[in-house]
């Protein structure tokens, strides 16, 4: 049935007169409260109104020369005015009307649930002005670079940089986060989440219309639109099947009355109530309700697909590719080891105060690096109360590291491309010492003073706490090969690799060497990439099926991918195998269901010359079932956590 795109009210307000006129016509019918002769004038009313939508929706499909379901439900009606059933031809209209209405408030409810995100929003924004003063503005007037205040407990109205103050945001509409997130300044955060208990002040990034809870409801929107493959089939099916319904309906009425001389008013009565019974109402919206409710479930769980064909295509998917950096692990890599390292004996300590000397000269040198891998030398000497030398005269090499004085001698913190420019012989100890930590996947960060090595620190990117558990639920949800991809070297890869039990590791790949993968491991298997967005674009592209994780920040991601994961958070990948495949389960229960009505209650019609009034509350009421079961999917706790 085609009323999705009609106005939900005003179908409501139809369905209800015509029941009440209907009402009010069989009461003047069939007892003495109303006058006998005015029941028509009641019937006729809701005929007008119960026919009202599908009328309109007919005379559509006409001028493009098409027929649909609307027209077969138009034609029993008058067929059963024809024969003076008055009563069936209004009850048929008023449930078909009903059901119209119903289906109308599946889908909006579906699409509120989205559309709940923008009214988290708010419409004004409390501007800092140039001259000091505050003034709330409409958002649309918010300009990039403006200063906004938020105070605690509002919705953040627009996206932007904390430049002042500090706060924990409940990002959960966006991300699908339970936790809120602390955030200090030079952080991001996104209109429509909730400032909790401190007051900031933001610069702002983005105008309003480009925010990103913004993309997320016009991606949701165009996914409603990008249809599901079922319901794109089934809406090309629909015109045919009328014409044939159409045809065998004429048979069935000047057959038996001109060939077989049998009457006229029992053979029409007949026809008419194929007409309704074989109407695929309940089989054309059985793939849409589903669908669009399974989107809904997705975006309120932080997982937005961008049309139906994707929540039927993760259905498919039996290999999963990863990026590694930012996906599988946290991308900050973290210190490991501190080991000083004493050359008149050759031993090494990683304990005791020549480490902490060690890491407080490392930290003192990599102060004002903007390195990741001083930021974190920097981080560890915090974490371990260590404070660090002050040196003078620090320089960096790019591609090498760091020198400085301290206490008047030259101290250096970097790799070995640097060490191997300074000093000509290198005890075999630390040369072997530094290998074996990178065979273990580390990265290693050499500390020499006066041209002496005096110790190494080993540095490694963190794999995110919540991989692990997700690499696992994916094996037991089916998923046969889990591959990983990634720019880094193939020791670190492995090493990764190892820890999480992935299948195949694919190392030291350029962007568009990763296609090259995708595009081998396609030839046996249907493939989704996993990646964050930004280099993996090429790669989420060739895939069957691209998913973009922790997007809320990366645009391109949004843009590139099929499923677009807000959050930073992979255990959102075996809930949306769940989701797909419970999706399916819905959609083909409700194909599978509204086949067998059809076909029983045609048998009824032959065999037991079913009333036309039987045929049209079996088909109507299969039709109601069918949008109810579909709605099931709106509810998170439906979709089971475990293996689906």
């Amino acid at each position: 049935m085609a009323h999705s795109h009609t106005n939900g009210s005003r179908e409501i307000w139809l369905t209800a007169i015509c029941a009440i006129s209907l009402v009010l016509g069989i009461l003047a019918e069939h007892t003495s409260f109303l006058p006998q002769n005015i029941a028509i004038y009641f019937y006729l009313i809701s005929y007008a109104s119960g026919g009202y939508q599908g009328v309109i929706e007919t005379f559509e499909s006409l001028q493009k020369f098409e027929l649909n379901i609307d027209f077969l439900m138009i034609a029993a009606a008058l067929g059963a005015a024809i024969l003076g059933e008055w009563i069936e031809g209004a009850t048929l209209l008023f449930l078909f009307s009903l059901s119209g209405a119903l289906e109308a408030y599946a889908l909006d409810r579906s699409r509120n649930a989205i559309h709940s995100l923008l009214e988290l929003r708010p419409s004004k924004g409390l501007r800092r002005n140039e001259d000091g003063s505050e003034e709330l503005v409409p958002i649309e007037e918010l300009k990039v670079g403006d200063t906004v205040i938020v105070k605690p407990g509002e919705h953040i109205p627009i996206d932007g940089n904390i430049i002042k103050g500090q706060t924990t945001v409940d990002q959960s509409a966006i991300t699908g986060e339970s936790i809120p997130v602390t955030k200090e300044i030079g952080d991001s955060v996104f209109a429509a989440t909730l400032n909790e208990n401190g007051v900031i002040e933001l610069e702002v990034s983005k105008p309003a219309k480009d925010t990103t809870v913004s993309k997320i409801i016009n991606l949701v929107e165009s996914a409603q639109k990008n249809k599901a493959k079922t319901q794109r089939f089934l809406e090309t099916f629909e015109p045919r099947y009328a014409i044939t319904v159409i045809t065998a309906v004429i048979l069935l009425i000047f057959i038996p009355w001109l060939a077989f001389g049998q009457d006229f008013d029992p053979t029409f009565y007949r026809a008419m109530t194929v007409l309704v019974v074989a109407s695929p109402c309940a089989l054309i919206i059985s793939t849409p309700a589903s669908i669009i409710s399974a989107i809904a479930n997705g975006a309120k769980s932080g997982i937005l697909f961008k049309g139906g064909v994707h929540v039927e295509q993760t259905v498919e998917i039996d290999t999963i590719a990863f990026d590694k950096t930012g996906t599988l692990t946290q991308g900050k890599p973290e210190v490991e080891d501190v080991i000083s390292y004493n050359q008149s004996s050759g031993s090494f300590e990683t304990e005791g105060d020549s480490v902490k000397q060690l890491l407080a000269l490392a930290a003192g040198c990599e102060m004002h690096s903007e390195h990741h891998l001083a930021e974190a030398i920097v981080n560890k000497a915090k974490e371990l109360n260590i404070d660090p030398y002050s040196v003078e005269n620090m320089q960096a090499t790019p591609g090498q590291g760091v020198k400085a004085e301290w206490k008047n001698k030259t101290a250096s913190v970097g790799n070995q491309k640097m060490f191997e420019a300074q000093i000509d012989h290198w005890d075999k100890e630390i040369r072997d010492k530094a290998a074996d930590l990178r065979n273990g996947g580390k990265t290693v960060v050499f500390v020499v003073l006066e041209n002496d090595p005096i110790g190494l620190i080993s540095l490694a990117d963190q794999i995110r706490p919540e991989t692990k558990k997700a690499l696992e639920q994916l094996k037991k949800n089916g998923i046969k090969k889990i591959a990983m991809l990634t720019g880094d070297n193939q020791g670190v890869a492995e090493a990764i690799a190892k820890q999480l039990g992935i299948d195949e590791v694919h190392a030291n790949l350029l962007p568009e060497q990763k296609v090259e993968v995708i595009e081998k491991m396609k030839k046996s298997g249907t493939v989704a990439m996993v990646g964050d967005g930004v280099n993996d674009a090429p790669a989420l592209a060739t895939s069957h099926l691209g998913i973009a994780m922790g997007a809320a920040g990366t645009d391109v991601a949004l843009e590139t991918a099929d499923i677009v994961l807000m959050g930073d958070d992979l255990s959102k990948l075996p809930y949306l195998l769940q989701l797909s495949r419970k999706a399916k389960k819905v959609v083909w229960q409700n194909i599978v269901f509204s086949l067998a009505v059809i076909i029983m209650l045609l048998f009824g019609v032959f065999l037991i010359d079913l009333p036309l009034t039987i045929g049209v509350i079996g088909h109507e009421g299969s039709t109601l079932l069918v949008v109810l079961n579909g709605l099931r999917l709106l509810n998170r706790n439906s979709i089971s956590s475990q293996k689906a």
